[in-house]
């Protein structure tokens, strides 16, 4: 049982080293388009602080963009969630573990005690589990308790290929080439709640 859990662990400890340097790898290599970053920018001159939100399914980019210490991340309790939080570390977040299934309460409590004291919350508002692309509640619940603006961000890839036995070295890197990140607030109006 003990050989089991060190090999265990050895092959996760693995799985970070390898994780944290090809997603960085790949991330520098990827030519960024934002659209509508100026609202972001203008609420970094100002020292505010917001809760950025984005899709499960596209959220390498915009974790690799935003790492800061003044960010922090919502990432689930699970075993794939252990490697993500090991990742986001090394990416200067913060990290807070939970989800809407899996002590959600008090992480919400967390994230907005954490926004009310000047933290960026960085979140998958859709989470590993889905369903896709629906918005669950707790990015919402945080911007409006604290009092901070909700800023969601889209990221479409675009110049991608297949990846198939006769790739050669320069097919490869036209893998991913370019990505487009829209920004955009989302105005809140108090009979929304």
């Amino acid at each position: 049982m003990k050989l089991r859990k060190l090999r265990q662990d050895s092959l996760r400890l693995l799985a970070h080293i390898f994780l944290t340097n090809i997603a960085s790898i790949l991330c520098k290599s990827i030519r960024i388009r934002k659209i509508n970053d100026d609202y972001i920018k203008r609420l970094q001159q100002q020292n505010k602080n917001y809760i950025l939100a984005f899709w499960h399914g596209t959220m390498l980019l915009p974790w690799y963009l935003h790492g800061n210490p003044s960010f922090v991340a919502l990432i689930s309790k699970s075993k794939d969630g252990d490697l993500l939080a090991k990742l986001l570390e090394n990416w200067n977040y913060k990290v807070i573990r939970g989800s809407s299934s899996t002590d959600g309460d008090v992480a919400l409590k967390f994230m907005i005690d954490y926004a009310k004291n000047n933290y960026s919350i960085a979140i998958t508002p859709d989470g590993p589990r889905g369903p896709a692309h629906k918005l669950k509640a707790g990015a919402i619940v945080s911007a409006k308790k604290s009092k901070v603006p909700l800023v969601l961000a889209g990221v479409g890839y675009n110049k991608t290929i297949d990846i198939d036995e006769n790739m050669t070295y320069d097919d490869t890197s036209k893998m991913i080439r370019e990505c487009e990140m829209k920004l955009n607030e989302l105005q809140m109006r108090a009979e929304d709640f």
